[in-house]
This record gives C-alpha cells, sequence and structure tokens, in this order.
C-alpha cells in the first residue's frame, strides 16, 4: 500500500460525505445486529449487518472502517445487550473487520476473489479463531468447542455473504450509484 493510499484513507475522516455515510452505515449495522438469528443458545448467532460493513469498507476504507466498528459494537451493546455483559473482545473483533473490510475493498474494483478473501479473514480469522477466544472467556466452555461451532458456522455462511456481498456491491457498480452518489469528489 501507498502513502497515497492511506492519506486517502485518513482523510476520509474530514469528508463530510464520508461522515454522514458512516453514519448511516453504523446505524444500519446496529438495527441488523438487534436482530440476530439464534442457531444454538446465546453464543451461536447469525447476523446481516455485515452487507453494511462491507458497504462501508468499500467506500470509506480502512481508517473510518475500525472506527464504525467500534460504534457499531458499542451502540449495539448499549441498545440490544439482550441481559449478556459488555465484553471489550468483542470491540476488538469489531475493529479488526472494520480495518480488513476497508483495507481489501477500499479504491479497488469489485472482484469476486476479492470478496472471498474478505471473507475467509473475516470469518476464519476473526470469527472463528478471535471469537472462540472471547467466548471460551465469557461463557466459560472449552475453546475447541466454540471453535468447532464457529467452523461449522462460518463455513456454512461463507458462500452465502460472498454471494450477497459481491452481488450488493456489483449491482451498486453497474447502476453508477458509485460513480455519482459514494465515490464523488
Amino acid at each position: 500500500m501507498t502513502k497515497e493510499y492511506w492519506s486517502a484513507a485518513a482523510g476520509e475522516l474530514r469528508n463530510p460525505r464520508s461522515m454522514a455515510f458512516a453514519g448511516l452505515v453504523a446505524a444500519f449495522s446496529v438495527l441488523l445486529e438487534s436482530l440476530p438469528i439464534y442457531i444454538m443458545g446465546p453464543s451461536l448467532k447469525i447476523y446481516f449487518s455485515f452487507l453494511f460493513t462491507a458497504l462501508g469498507g468499500w467506500v470509506y476504507g480502512p481508517v473510518m472502517g475500525m472506527m464504525t466498528g467500534a460504534v457499531v459494537d458499542t451502540v449495539g451493546f448499549l441498545l440490544a445487550g439482550y441481559g449478556e455483559p459488555y465484553f471489550p473482545g468483542f470491540l476488538v473483533s469489531a475493529v479488526v473487520t472494520g480495518f480488513f473490510t476497508g483495507f481489501l475493498l477500499y479504491r479497488r474494483p469489485v472482484k469476486l476473489w476479492r470478496v472471498i478473501l474478505l471473507r475467509l479473514v473475516v470469518d476464519y480469522g476473526v470469527n472463528v479463531a478471535l471469537g472462540s477466544v472471547w467466548k471460551a472467556m465469557l461463557y466459560g466452555k472449552g475453546y475447541y468447542y466454540y471453535l468447532v461451532s464457529g467452523l461449522w458456522k462460518n463455513t456454512l455462511l461463507l458462500p452465502v455473504e460472498v454471494a450477497l456481498i459481491y452481488f450488493l456491491l456489483r449491482f451498486i457498480q453497474k447502476q453508477g450509484l458509485d460513480k455519482r452518489y459514494i465515490h464523488k469528489n
């Protein structure tokens, strides 16, 4: 990555259009975070906020992506914690997810291989590896219990997440909305 890339990514913090869009992404992500689909109790659930995380990372990059991830995790917990304790490990996961989403999508053409790589990193690196550590610390069962259940869930969802993200971003790109509204200077 070049110095210009990181300068542009940091410059999104001074762009009112990007800040407003980050607020919308955060709001929709918090809304979708408050509507999980439970698979096996409180420790294994599915969210659809990944769509807005991907859209946000594509638009404003890794720096704003990290900040938006932190806001979404914190506000989402405050509004819809469902009686579960706050755990800062999930904040770390949200920040790392925001970083990698922006890093892999920002200022790059939408390519299937890039979306697959993004979901592999997020699903297995963040959700499975880090998430299993946080859940083991929080809920008391062993790391391998959460590792196996996380592998199962993320492997099942990987093709669905890849397809939804890819088709959403390609649709926006094909309609010219990215040039008209999003990546407008």
